[in-house]
């Protein structure tokens, strides 16, 4: 949940939100002040106000939205091959866009939908949700083994089960399940999770004041702090130390400081 609801009106320079790429599907419900988006001016809803009831797909790229005003909003993130298992949704399909919850969901998730934005605070709407999803879960689980944990070990837990159901088990096959489930080859989810492990990792040694990308880029698995900033540069649009920086002075990184 985010809100500036009954704060004094931020200046404009501060109304900024910045996101990273990332793997995952949201949903997320503007209760009041829906935000412009500003980056990437290449989306089809760059200039224009979001929708109150968003649906995102995975991010191949950082984005940046803007709010006129005071603004509350509340997002479910949903790991995409579990969404895919809930809807039967192809997620490669659902790569870099957002739409209207209504235009992807159907009629059950659209009625969860107006009681979310209905609901009279944070408690009652995560009740909502988790009533809503539990017994889809548990149905959707009984059809073929679906965990989750923390993003590396999705996605190797995602990579053995593409190559163990369905027909065809040639690295070609196992890809296109991975895209179906996920949106993103298997490569990219990794690169993902290396600079998402990255942020966490950089977060606490910032937290002890002895942050050294290059420790973070060994630990990592990168060839060198060279390899670590070019994927952090495409990640989020910064440099490490560019990202450092703004994660404690600029208040438009909130996000970040919550994936990290």
């Amino acid at each position: 949940m985010r809100s500036t609801l009954g704060c004094p009106l931020l200046p404009p320079a501060d109304r900024v939100n910045r996101f990273p790429a990332h793997a995952y599907c949201s949903i997320t419900w503007f209760i009041q002040g829906a935000p412009e988006l500003v980056e990437p001016v290449s989306d089809a809803w760059a200039g224009r106000v979001l929708p109150r009831e968003l649906f995102g797909g995975p991010r191949s790229q950082p984005l940046v939205a803007y709010h006129c005003g005071p603004m509350c909003g509340f997002t479910l993130v949903l790991y995409p091959d579990a969404l895919h298992a809930l809807t039967g949704l192809d997620i490669s399909a659902c790569v870099d866009r957002f739409a209207a919850l209504s235009d992807v969901l159907d009629a059950p998730w659209q009625a969860l939908s107006e009681q979310v934005l209905a609901a009279g605070d944070d408690d009652a709407r995560v009740a909502l949700i988790e009533q809503f999803l539990e017994p889809r879960w548990q149905a959707a689980r009984a059809h073929g083994e679906t965990r989750t944990n923390v993003v590396g070990d999705w996605v190797r837990a995602m990579s053995a089960q593409a190559a163990a159901v369905g027909w065809g088990q040639s690295a070609r096959n196992i890809e296109r399940r991975i895209k179906a489930w996920a949106g993103q080859p298997l490569r990219r989810l990794r690169r993902l999770d290396r600079v998402e492990q990255s942020f966490v990792e950089a977060r606490a040694h910032m937290r002890t004041g002895k942050l050294s990308w290059a420790d973070i880029a060994a630990s990592r698995g990168y060839a060198d702090q060279a390899h670590l900033s070019r994927d952090m540069r495409e990640m989020t649009g910064n440099s490490p130390s560019e990202w450092a920086r703004k994660l404690e002075e600029d208040e438009s990184y909130w996000a970040y400081r919550i994936w990290s």
